[in-house]
């Protein structure tokens, strides 16, 4: 009897459609064959050949990758399918589709924020270039001042989590930065559309641009242990203040509703 993973795999197969069973053996074939963002996939016919399947399901199938954002097909001279590398921006908005009906929490966020945030960090201090820290400076700058209004508090919330999505792209580990960045912009939308810069909080506001502050001068000096030390706290602050702030808006709502 063949391994339950062995099992599961064949059967999740046998399930697919023969588009998506060819859109994913093209997938495979890809990496097997070390194609880059770039290179051009075999035309129609050989495509038909090789996969011994109906020009429909082989139109089906480019259909589906280039819906998943990892080919492009140009027409004219010079044109056919390319292979393309998926920003980071789509890619985190096809997640984002997944949890649109998953009641995601500030808890939810902060969990993984407080696992993540530090250690990233801590792998950030002492590597960063002169351009690369001037970069996290300007977007400071946009949030130096507190807000004065709902709408300015909006800004700067959205602002300094762009912050913490600049650390993300400049993290030498892909798959942490992705999902830092994922988890920063999961949190943005978050806050606006359950409007929780609405009051002004002033606290939140000065605790987390001194911890930024503090946090810059860490990874500016590479002093890791630090860098995590400050993330950590400021982790916990946030997460700490955004619980207030969100009971503070209900609060607010009920009163409002009786």
């Amino acid at each position: 009897m063949p391994p339950a993973t062995t099992r599961s795999t064949t059967e999740r197969t046998a399930r697919q459609s023969r588009p998506v069973q060819v859109a994913e053996a093209i997938k495979a074939w890809v990496m097997e064959n070390g194609l880059k963002s770039g290179d051009r996939l075999p035309g129609e016919a050989e495509l038909i050949e090789r996969f011994g399947m109906s020009k429909g399901t082989i139109r089906e199938a480019t259909r589906i990758l280039e819906a998943q954002g990892l080919v492009q097909t140009r027409t004219g001279p010079g044109g056919g399918t390319f292979l393309r590398e998926m920003s980071a921006a789509r890619a985190q908005a096809l997640l984002s589709n997944y949890f649109y009906f998953r009641d995601l929490t500030i808890d939810d966020i902060y969990q993984l924020r407080q696992l993540l945030e530090p250690e990233m960090a801590a792998s950030l201090a002492g590597n960063l270039s002169v351009d690369e820290l001037a970069r996290l400076e300007r977007a400071m700058a946009a949030y130096a001042e507190p807000a004065t209004s709902p709408e300015e508090e909006r800004a700067q919330h959205v602002s300094s989590l762009r912050f913490h999505a600049l650390l993300a792209e400049m993290s030498q580990n892909p798959l942490m930065g992705f999902l830092i960045g994922f988890i920063a912009n999961a949190l943005s939308d978050l806050t606006v559309y359950r409007k929780l810069y609405d009051p002004p909080n002033h606290e939140l506001w000065a605790r987390g641009i001194a911890y930024q502050r503090e946090l810059l001068g860490a990874l500016r000096t590479g002093d890791a242990a630090a860098a995590r030390r400050i993330m950590s706290e400021h982790m916990k602050t946030a997460h700490a203040l955004m619980i207030g702030q969100q009971a503070e808006v209900q609060r607010r709502f009920l009163k409002a509703a009786h």
